[in-house]
């Protein structure tokens, strides 16, 4: 029996649609309950490792020197009678603006769907590239030394990706039940608040941290749990995702191209089910890092990624398994405002990016400026959603705090949330009100979007999870 045909949106839906969003609404459609429906599953996998002396982390570390393990871009593809929903996971650092774009142009061109449901998001680990095409360009237009990507092996990656979309496309599975389960990571997550010696915050914990002091202090603020959403045809898995709220990066910066103790995790998992597809993304941990329970040495590496490894291995076991009855895409715009105190106006930043004698200064201000020129022309991050009843899996821009994530937990307590981060990277930290009004370190470069956005963020979240 063939299987049935993706059937596009008809004329109505794709014109209320199109006013949902331009209205700001929210875009919706579910399918299930009292229909013939079948859902398919296909997945994918193409390796995106740069090529040798491409910059790492925008320019902000050393370039790529060899390469430890390759990166990849894992993904699947959901088919039933809407248009496809694709999700990529990307072993990259960050993809910002027009790159962002491009991403999801092309794979939705591959998978024969729409840009707006196509979800891509990196793990964020610091020993890969970053790719914001603009500001390439205007790093080359003002003749500045800072890079922050390679224009041409960009496209190259999103043509493999793209292509190993289309090829996986024809082995699509049938899937009819959805899976969930989650346990509790130890020792690996804390966050970059702690108190100092007089009792003030500090935000000087970072994904590495050798200062005892900071090293002994509580975790902080973290989501400890680890949850897969996997996808089923009867009693055989077919994808597993998983997801957990930490900076994946043990050692880093010293040009040594690798998905650090993630894919470590990643690999082992797939290495054990070899008839499941694995995929991971990083949760919400803009604020959150490994530096507790890490301080640069190597050994660690291993040891992070056998304590994430069981993580895993402990949620698969106790995955329940539910019938996929309904499935539903929601996205809603958001509007962050760009930043615009000392050093984060456009002239500001235009100096910067010709006159400072730091290659990464230069690289900062460009990756501000590509920023600065989208939101300024009035563009909208997506926070989109997919809903299978009893499980949701959201997908956050940038580095948003954790904070957000269990938000959006909070705002469902009997359902099953899988939170994912690093989306639309471009701007930068989306900090709590809070970490501005407490001084948080960490805003003074690598935030590009005015105090205040937690109320959008927080709002965007009722949307998308149809609270409000």
């Amino acid at each position: 029996m063939e299987d049935p045909p993706i059937i596009p949106l008809s004329r109505r839906e794709a014109i209320g649609s199109l006013l949902g969003l331009l209205s700001g609404g929210v875009f919706t459609r579910v399918f299930g309950s009292g229909t013939e429906t079948r859902w398919r599953v296909a997945t994918f996998r193409a390796e995106v490792t740069p090529p040798m002396g491409h910059p790492l982390m925008g320019g902000g570390i050393a370039p790529a020197q060899t390469v430890v393990d390759p990166l990849f871009v894992h993904g699947l593809v959901l088919l039933g009678p809407d248009n496809p929903i694709v999700l990529a996971s990307v072993d990259w650092c960050e993809i910002r603006n027009e790159a962002y774009t491009r991403w999801r142009e092309a794979l939705a061109e591959a998978a024969g769907t729409i840009p707006e449901r196509v979800l891509v998001t990196c793990i964020h680990q610091h020993d890969a590239p970053i790719a914001d095409l603009e500001a390439e360009r205007l790093l080359e237009a003002s003749g500045a030394k800072g890079r922050v990507c390679d224009l041409s092996f960009h496209e190259e990656a999103v043509q493999r990706a793209a292509g190993a979309l289309r090829d996986g496309l024809p082995k699509a599975r049938r899937m009819t039940h959805y899976g969930t389960g989650q346990a509790k990571v130890e020792q690996v997550a804390s966050n970059r608040r702690y108190l100092g010696p007089d009792g003030k915050p500090a935000f000087a914990r970072m994904s590495a941290t050798k200062d005892a002091y900071a090293r002994e202090q509580a975790e902080g603020t973290i989501d400890p749990v680890l949850k897969t959403l996997s996808f089923w045809d009867g009693d055989r898995p077919l994808v597993a995702l998983s997801g957990y709220a930490v900076h994946p990066m043990s050692y880093y910066g010293r040009g040594g191209v690798s998905a650090d103790f993630i894919g470590i995790a990643r690999s082992a998992r797939q290495a054990e089910t070899s008839e499941t597809f694995q995929m991971y993304a990083s949760g919400c941990s803009g604020n959150v890092v490994a530096g507790k329970y890490n301080d640069g040495a190597e050994e660690n590496r291993p040891a992070l990624a056998k304590r994430m490894h069981d993580a895993m291995k402990a949620a698969w076991g106790v995955t329940q398994r539910k019938a996929l009855d309904q499935l539903a895409f929601r996205t809603t715009p958001l509007r962050l405002e760009p930043r615009s105190d000392k050093g984060f106006s456009v002239e500001e930043l235009e100096g910067r990016m010709k006159h400072d004698l730091h290659p990464f200064g230069q690289c900062l201000a460009a990756l501000g400026l590509s920023w600065r020129k989208r939101a300024d022309a009035g563009h909208k991050l997506d926070v989109p959603a997919v809903d299978f009843g009893g499980a949701q899996l959201l997908l956050f821009p940038a580095e948003s705090y954790v904070e957000f994530q269990l938000a959006a937990q909070e705002a469902r307590p009997d359902s099953f949330v899988l939170a994912m981060g690093y989306g639309e990277c471009a701007p930068g930290y989306i900090p709590i009100d809070r970490a501005f009004e407490e001084g948080d370190t960490n805003l003074t470069d690598w935030c590009w979007v005015a105090p205040g956005s937690e109320g959008r963020m927080r709002e965007a979240i009722g949307k998308v999870l149809r609270l409000s």
